[in-house]
């Protein structure tokens, strides 16, 4: 029967569409009947394009769809029928709105088959749109680290691929049982040290020196001697192995890691050196001093730290919410300080001898903290006193949400990123497989056709499976050019 059927001449098919100007459109299953005067404002789309293709016969129609039935003058496309009825809103509405559940990426992909300029789209989806962008990049990035730290190149030298095994040994705990090892003695490093720096500071611990002043115990400072020693190598490792060593300096982390063993080393210069030129009680100052920047090792923890991280990152992107609750609380102090002391000044033994000082009650009211070494004594202090700290409650409790949304929002983005990484690593290993079990399979029935023995079959078989497939990774022929899926 298909043998006998024939389409209709194309002249009378340019015929039908002089005396009728509508066209039927099904799209998944979708039936859709559009009229040539809203298809011809955007003629440089393919519904556009399929009011003029009759005249060009059936290579031009099929150029356009799918299948065609020229009784029924139906066009048939397979495709995403939740997607096309987002799309063919330009022609009645002028924009595209994305419904939510669509993947933005697969929708830019229709709109680009039906060649429908993104200029369309409204700009909360192009948002949506860029943010799924990123993520892919994102994911492959990840998998393209994951490909690199995998394989191998040969024409490298010994002294780079010795750089890169360090480099992954310190900054990649994941890669390896050894890795685990340094970062948990890293994390441990860290602890004992900051530990040791409070300890040190307990009196009963503390020695005296040679002339009657206290000083750390011998032993702790000796412990701290070890953990700046583990900190700087680590620190002078990782910066040797760095394939890029200017962005390696300038990284936060890294300068926190630089502002964590900088002041011992400096100490130890300025009392070995520093007392021959300046007098020791300076000396001893400066000592102090810079002791205290030692505090910025306990910054060190984010490195070992993904909720530090996220904390971090969610902080960031929430410096506008920070921002107005810094603007409210300083107008609030300003206002309620400068209330506050006009209030108290009738009272004999009021405690608000000025406006700047009030500050320091306004500050601890709207943060209700309340000390209590400055309180107002008259009825109308008291009442402003009420509402200050009623405005403070208020203007901490505003940003609270958006930062916890922030935070959510990332930390869930990260499990969702480091998912659909490994994703596309099993996806890569399983086509790697496929393709590899293909060619053997061939290669078997090009051997049996020669008649080879059954033996030698099946120690082809275990060949075609065997060992691991992450080496077919780092081969360049099963690189994909784009993500299976889209997260």
């Amino acid at each position: 029967m298909a043998g006998d059927f024939r389409f209709p001449d194309a002249d009378t098919d340019v015929t039908e569409k002089n005396e009728e100007t509508e066209i039927v459109v099904n799209v998944g299953g979708v039936r859709q009947v559009f009229y040539s005067d809203n298809l011809n404002q955007y003629p440089e789309t393919r519904l556009a394009e399929l009011l003029n293709c009759l005249s060009g016969g059936y290579d031009s129609i099929f150029s356009l769809c799918d299948d065609y039935d020229p009784g029924k003058r139906e066009f048939y496309f397979d495709r995403d029928p939740d997607a096309f009825k987002c799309i063919i809103d330009v022609y009645y509405f002028g924009e595209i709105h994305m419904k939510k559940g669509i993947c933005p990426i697969c929708f830019k992909n229709e709109m680009e088959f039906w060649k429908v300029d993104l200029k369309f789209l409204d700009d909360c989806c192009k948002t949506h749109l860029s943010e799924k962008k990123e993520e892919l990049e994102e994911i492959a990035r990840r998998v393209q680290l994951i490909l690199d730290d995998l394989g191998v190149d040969a024409s490298e030298s010994r002294w780079k691929r010795c750089q890169k095994y360090i480099w992954k040994f310190l900054e990649k705990p994941e890669s390896s049982y050894p890795a685990r090892v340094i970062a948990v003695l890293s994390f441990l490093f860290i602890l004992i040290s900051s530990v040791v720096m409070c300890v040190g500071t307990i009196p009963d611990m503390q020695v005296l020196d040679a002339e009657g002043n206290r000083v750390e115990h011998p032993t702790l400072d000796s412990i701290e001697t070890a953990c700046i020693g583990w900190f700087t190598m680590e620190y002078v490792l990782r910066l040797i192995s760095s394939p890029n060593k200017l962005h390696f300096a300038l990284s936060f982390m890294n300068i926190v890691d630089v502002l964590a063993i900088l002041p011992f080393y400096v100490s130890l210069t300025l009392t070995h050196l520093g007392a021959k030129l300046m007098e020791l009680s300076n000396v001893q100052q400066a000592v102090q001093a810079l002791r205290i920047m030692r505090v910025a090792r306990i910054f060190k923890l984010a490195r070992h730290s993904s909720g530090l991280q996220t904390l971090t990152y969610a902080l960031k992107r929430s410096f506008k919410e920070l921002g107005l609750l810094l603007m409210y609380l300083a107008v609030g102090i300003f206002v309620f300080s400068a209330l506050g002391y006009t209030m108290e000044q009738s009272h004999p033994d009021t405690l608000f001898k000025s406006i700047p000082q009030s500050f320091w009650w306004a500050i601890i009211t709207m943060t209700t903290v309340g000390y209590g070494d400055i309180y107002p004594k008259t009825t109308l202090g008291k009442l402003n006193a009420a509402i200050s700290f009623l405005c403070g409650v208020i203007a901490i409790a505003l940003p609270i949400h958006p930062i916890i949304n922030n935070f959510v929002r990332y930390y869930n983005k990260q499990r969702v990123l480091e998912t659909a990484a490994k994703h596309e690593l099993e996806l890569m290993e399983l086509n790697s497989a496929e393709g590899k079990a293909a060619s053997s399979k061939s290669e078997l029935g090009d051997l049996a056709s020669e008649g080879k023995e059954g033996s030698f079959y099946s120690s082809r078989l275990k060949v075609s499976h065997s060992d691991t497939f992450i080496h077919l990774l780092s081969e360049e022929k099963h690189y994909r050019t784009r993500l299976q899926s889209c997260k």
